[in-house]
C-alpha cells in the first residue's frame, strides 16, 4: 500500500477530487495549507506598491491506495492538476505498513 500526498493549486482541488472519484479512489483527506517551492513566493503589486508573498495557499490531497492502483492515481492527479505554470504542485509517495479500520478491526488492503 502507498500513501499519496498531492499538493495542488486551490482552484484545481475540486477537479482533482472528482477525477479521483471517477477512477474508484474512495477515500480522501483534504487540507488547506500554505507553502512555497523553488519560486520562494511571488511579488505582487497593490496601489503601486510591490510586496512579496512568501507563503502561497495550496491544498493537500491525501489518499492510501493499493500498489497496483498507484500509477493510475498518479496519472489522474497529474492530468487534472497540471496548468503548465510554475506552482502546479508536487506529489509525494510513501509506503504504508498497515491500515486498520477502527469500527471493524479489519486490517490491510481490505481496510482501505
Amino acid at each position: 500500500m502507498k500513501r499519496i500526498e498531492a499538493v495542488v493549486r486551490p482552484e484545481k482541488v475540486d477537479e482533482v477530487r472528482r477525477a479521483l472519484q471517477s477512477v474508484g479512489c474512495s477515500g480522501l483527506m483534504i487540507s488547506e495549507i500554505m507553502g512555497h517551492g523553488k519560486q520562494k513566493g511571488v511579488v505582487q503589486q497593490w496601489r503601486g506598491e510591490k510586496f512579496k508573498v512568501e507563503l502561497l495557499p495550496k491544498v493537500k490531497v491525501e489518499t492510501i491506495v493499493r500498489n497496483e492502483d498507484l500509477a493510475k492515481i498518479i496519472k489522474v492527479i497529474c492530468e487534472t492538476a497540471r496548468t503548465g505554470d510554475i506552482g502546479d504542485g508536487k506529489i509525494f509517495v510513501s509506503p504504508v505498513e498497515n491500515v486498520i479500520r477502527i469500527r471493524t478491526g479489519e486490517e490491510g488492503e481490505i481496510a482501505i
